[in-house]
């Protein structure tokens, strides 16, 4: 009878492959295994700029250049026997899997930070997928000579800049605000976040020197705030407008001219300040505080003449702001609004229906000046500032009070010998003076048609 299993009939026994091949069967072959190439010196080690603040992790990462890889699968079946494994492919493979890659040196985090304050940049993007990008004047580019980033290269830039206690609550909370020092050089702000299950960081760059309102180039009345003996202040504007650099300035005055006592809130602390002439006290939140909320209500108790509040985030913190202030205390904070109007309907708004008025009177009374301002691309490079400006007369308070806001803009029109101005007249005045292009004033003008009407002198 046939048998009916082929494989079985022409399959060898075991004595036939012993004679054929003169290897016992059972005995498993050696795959001989090159020695691991070694890594140098240079690429290897971990390097750490002398007198960093940057913690740097100390273990080392296994990390694989994904982009290196090439798929194994045939794609028809020529390619089929091209696609099987030698002996040397395996052996290959192996001494790849059991070799540590090296991080190279061009993203190593020091050199990334290194890198931003060489180029001026403001921000450093971190993502997987993409080299590590720069923004410079408001544009993004990447830094040149450096990978793509893997999944582990960016676990290991972000994590070297945190200690244990922050890498625990990045991991549960999926996103954190936090800032370090880079040396004595300069400071950064990080948010690092996920996004599509990997972990990715912004590094916003905080200058160690403390600016004057004279080189931001902010308009002079602006140095006043810091004169005024009580009140609210508002510094408003966009992510990246330099509310930060305005406020910090203003501090540094007050801190450099004055005798009082200071106490900043802040969500990361950006610029650190040094007690000159007033005792400076600063809180971060998460380390120092555990929310804003609870730092603003125990603030009355430490003595304070001057309190800055790093963003009024909802009701409670706009509604203690305004307390404080009451109480016969200076108080700067910021909004991500675009224009005064807009900020005094922001904090009103927050409150319910019931409650408007009373909040209307009472901002009226302790608001004393709003700085909403931008950051625009410069002929030549750089970037200028650009502020609406607005004092707090009593047509200003009446208009408030009233809630009458789509008054203001014509009222800061009316101010102009009080030091207000417009953002469209600030944005003319530049234009005509050479200092920025007519078309990126355009784009962060309020009203087109003024604007223009502004530009032309008419």
């Amino acid at each position: 009878m046939q048998n009916e299993n082929p494989v079985e009939e022409t399959m060898p026994t075991a004595p036939e492959m012993e004679a054929q091949t003169g290897t016992q069967v059972g005995t498993p072959t050696s795959i001989p295994i090159e020695a691991p190439a070694e890594v140098s010196a240079e690429d290897s080690a971990e390097t750490n700029e002398p007198g960093s603040d940057v913690p740097v992790a100390q273990e080392t990462a296994s990390v694989t250049d994904h982009s290196m890889v090439q798929s194994s699968t045939p794609t028809n079946d020529a390619d089929f026997n091209s696609a099987v494994p030698t002996t040397s492919t395996i052996a290959a493979a192996a001494a790849a899997a059991s070799t540590p890659t090296a991080v190279p040196s061009s993203v190593r985090i020091e050199v990334l930070l290194e890198e931003c304050i060489k180029k001026n940049a403001s921000d450093i993007h971190i993502q997987v997928g993409l080299p590590p990008i720069l923004r410079i004047d408001g544009a993004l580019q990447p830094i040149q000579n450096t990978p793509i980033l893997t999944e582990d290269m960016v676990e290991k830039l972000v994590f070297s800049t945190l200690d244990s206690m922050q890498r625990e609550t990045l991991s549960k909370d999926k996103e954190f605000d936090y800032s370090f020092s880079f040396g004595d050089v300069a400071r950064f702000r990080v948010n690092a976040f996920n996004e599509k299950g990997n972990l990715a960081a912004a590094f916003r760059l905080i200058p160690t020197k403390m600016p004057t309102i004279d080189e931001l180039g902010m308009p002079q009345v602006v140095s006043t705030f810091a004169d005024f003996p009580r009140g609210l202040v508002l510094v408003t504007g966009p992510t990246g407008s330099g509310k930060s650099t305005t406020l910090a300035a203003l501090i540094n005055k007050i801190n450099t001219e004055k005798s009082v006592h200071i106490v900043t809130i802040e969500d990361p602390i950006e610029f650190t300040h040094k007690s000159k002439r007033s005792v400076v006290v600063q809180r971060e939140v998460h380390y120092d505080t555990f929310s804003f909320a609870r730092a603003l209500k125990s603030v009355l108790r430490q003595d304070p003449d001057v309190v800055l509040l790093g963003e009024m985030r909802d009701l409670e913190t706009i509604s203690s702001a305004i307390t404080i202030a009451e109480t016969g205390h200076l108080v700067f904070a910021t909004l991500h609004t675009n224009s005064a109007a807009q900020s005094i309907d922001r904090m009103v708004d927050v409150f319910p229906a019931e409650q408007q008025p009373q909040i209307r009177s009472q901002l009226s009374a302790v608001l004393m000046a709003v700085c909403s301002q931008r950051l625009i691309p410069a002929i030549g490079g750089g970037r200028v500032v650009a502020a609406e400006i607005m004092i707090a007369n009593s047509a200003v308070r009446s208009i408030i009070r009233e809630g009458k806001t789509h008054q203001l803009d014509t009222t800061i029109q009316t101010g102009a010998n009080e030091g207000m101005q417009t953002m469209d007249r600030t944005l003319a005045k530049l234009v005509q003076q050479g200092t920025i292009t007519y078309d990126n004033a355009r784009e962060y003008a309020v009203d087109m048609h003024e604007f223009e009407r502004l530009v032309k002198g008419i």
